[in-house]
């Protein structure tokens, strides 16, 4: 029983979570360095030089992925106003309309410049923010006020944060037994086991009910048939 416990343990203790480890970089009391110092603790020299390694390629290839996608929607968006500019505009007022375009292409074009040069991504992992007091600091909210100085990277880390955090109980992670499913179970379509699993979840947590041990499954069912009943 140890032995399949520690070799579950070494198994999964053995990957880099790169969701984590990018969440981590993107806390500015935290940053780059955190994993740097981290990582060289539980891990070989090897190792953690290969997961470091991994950590600033995920981060680089999701930054370029967003950076990609605001350049599409900056074009998108300044055509359209080109468009209308250009079907609301006399005659009279022409010139100042292109050359209020030409201004847009020219700062366009000098953003492309200053990012194939120095990203946001690079500004952001210079040095580390110092906070005293940790239990008042809102990382979100830290980025909410730094969205103008980084208009990409704040969306990019706003996504990576607010994504939730699953955890397992323990006897469930590190069950020696497998988890089966009988025929009519299996038989279900995908849809019909979601509800089943969700609604599962959802009630317990409602009524505050707890997993129980195997000699309990039957009144635990019958809790939760009897409320659905009775809604």
């Amino acid at each position: 029983m140890v032995k399949k416990m520690k070799d579950k343990f070494d198994k999964y203790w053995g990957n880099c979570n790169l969701l984590i480890s990018m969440a981590a970089v993107l806390d500015p009391r935290y940053k780059i360095q955190f994993i740097e110092w981290c990582f060289p603790l539980v891990y070989s020299r090897a190792d953690s030089i290969e997961h470091i390694s991994s950590v600033r390629e995920a981060l680089h290839m999701l930054y370029n992925e967003y950076l990609e996608a605001h350049r599409a929607n900056n074009v998108e968006a300044q055509d359209e106003n080109i468009k209308e500019s250009s079907s609301s505009t006399s005659s009279t007022g022409l010139g100042k309309s292109r050359g209020k375009d030409e201004f847009r292409n020219y700062i366009r074009n000098i953003e492309i410049v200053f990012e194939q040069v120095r990203s946001e991504l690079d500004v952001y992992l210079e040095g580390v923010m110092s906070c005293e007091d940790d239990s008042v600091f809102n990382v979100l909210e830290w980025w909410k006020m730094n969205t103008l100085k980084f208009r990409i990277l704040s969306k990019m880390a706003c996504d990576i944060l607010s994504i939730p955090i699953t955890t397992v109980a323990s006897e469930s992670a590190f069950s020696a037994g497998s988890r089966v499913i009988d025929q009519y179970r299996a038989s279900l379509g995908a849809d019909t086991t979601q509800v089943l699993l969700c609604g599962e979840d959802w009630f317990r947590a409602f009524y505050g009910i707890k997993r129980k041990r195997k000699d309990k499954e039957d009144t635990k069912e019958f809790i939760i048939v009897h409320t659905l009943k009775s809604y």
